[in-house]
């Protein structure tokens, strides 16, 4: 097909974006890789690239780095051939990531040596690049959160640098909805729900012994969005059924009675006597805590005692090792003379759904962006910019950056808030 009759195909095709332009630059491969945690767009992002380029021109031909970067340092790709593009849309109804995730910090060359990507001595950056040129990549997408971005940045800088034509463009993946300036990150509105699907089982415990604490711990390590979105969720939804109070069934026992995220400084004395007397009142207590909130405390009395706090490749404290949920439930069990204490984690839960309807919306947008900028060749991080009037575009990767903070005073958090009688608490600075 001639260039110009090409051009002219693509820009009568359903409104998908302004790809018609630029087309001498347009990539003859792409490579996609998913990095860092899971959350509920991986699939679909994956599934919504492969089909969104297919349907633009099949001649483009695409691999998938397995395991994200620890595939691109050791050259260990998918091919996605004409079969896997003919099923992809198989990917739309499973959560997690088919093609695998890994956490590697390619700045951090120690990290990289000791794990085997790398030998002493050798650059996981110009590795990377070497990779990505020796499979003939010209566009690389890097579906991930902050972390994963930041990698990408750092490889992007590299590449430009070193005069390399390559193009890394990303996709923001985070379910603590915490990277800035994007207003919504991928998958978030799926873990909140997912997040309040879960504990509406959870809950049913609150009848299972006498004065029972039920403490509901939520990811989200600076960012306390989560917790609070999933807290509102899980108010929806049992806000609609029926009870029968006659028999010890009401939505007061199965309500939430406190959020606690890391942007709250919270007065533990004066919350401990407001619990009580719920717990005096209605025979249990249910809480909702960012698994963020109080871990400075934490870890500084770990180290205070000489223990090691383990942290991953990213140096971010490893948040299972902390504990934080064991920590509240500890801090509140005394006080409130609970019986029973019961400390659960939705975050494996809500991570690895996939996508719901309002994601799947979100996913679509953002992939199509993401299409129509590799075919001009436009590096950055797809997302709604804040701090550009909410434009869907690519975000300059040097602008990306991970926790943002929740506001703790946006509308419908107060909402929530005075619905269960609790003080907001003392506003603290972001981490």
């Amino acid at each position: 097909m001639a260039e110009n009759s090409l051009v002219s195909k693509l820009a009568s095709w359903a409104g998908r974006g302004s790809i018609a332009l630029a087309m001498i630059k347009r990539p003859k491969k792409v490579a996609l890789l998913t990095a860092g945690g899971l959350a509920p767009c991986l699939n679909a992002a994956v599934a919504g690239l492969i089909r969104r380029y297919t349907e633009i021109d099949p001649s483009i031909e695409i691999i998938a780095y397995r395991s994200g970067y620890k595939g691109l340092l050791l050259g260990d790709s998918y091919k996605v051939d004409a079969d896997v593009r003919e099923n992809i849309d198989v990917l739309f109804s499973f959560g997690g990531s088919a093609i695998g995730n890994s956490r590697v910090k390619l700045t951090n060359v120690s990290d990289c040596v000791k794990r085997g990507l790398v030998r002493e001595g050798e650059d996981p950056q110009k590795k990377a690049a070497d990779q990505l040129v020796r499979d003939g990549v010209d566009v690389l997408h890097t579906i991930g959160g902050d972390d994963t971005n930041t990698a990408a940045a750092d490889l992007a800088k590299f590449l430009a640098g070193n005069n390399y034509d390559l193009t890394v463009i990303g996709l923001p993946k985070t379910v603590d909805n915490d990277v800035i300036p994007i207003r919504q990150s991928l998958g978030a509105w799926t873990a909140a729900e997912e997040g309040a699907r879960f504990f509406e089982n959870v809950v049913n415990e609150y009848n299972a012994n006498p004065r029972m604490l039920i403490v509901h711990e939520v990811m989200g390590r600076h960012c306390g969005w989560l917790t609070a979105a999933t807290a509102r969720a899980y108010r929806d939804l049992i806000d609609h059924d029926e009870y029968l109070p006659e028999l010890g069934l009401s939505m007061e026992n199965l309500d939430v009675h406190a959020v606690y995220v890391p942007e709250m400084e919270i007065d533990l004395d004066a919350e401990a006597d407001r619990l009580k007397g719920i717990m005096d009142e209605i025979d249990n207590v249910n809480i909702f805590v960012s698994e963020g909130a109080g871990v400075d405390a934490i870890v500084a009395k770990m180290e205070a005692a000489g223990e090691t706090v383990p942290r991953d490749a990213f140096g971010h404290v490893k948040l299972d090792a902390v504990n934080p949920g064991a920590y509240f439930a500890k801090q509140f069990a005394s006080r409130l003379g609970a019986e029973k204490v019961l400390v659960q984690k939705s975050g494996y839960f809500g991570r690895a759904a996939a996508a719901n309807p309002d994601d799947l919306r979100l996913i679509q947008s953002c992939v199509d962006t993401a299409v129509d900028c590799a075919m001009r060749r436009e590096g950055g991080v797809i997302g709604h910019d804040e701090e550009r009037g909410g434009a869907l575009r690519a975000i300059e990767f040097e602008r990306i950056k991970g926790g943002k903070p929740f506001d703790i005073d946006v509308d419908w958090f107060v909402d929530l808030l005075d619905a269960i009688d609790q003080p907001k608490g003392k506003k603290i600075a972001a981490h």
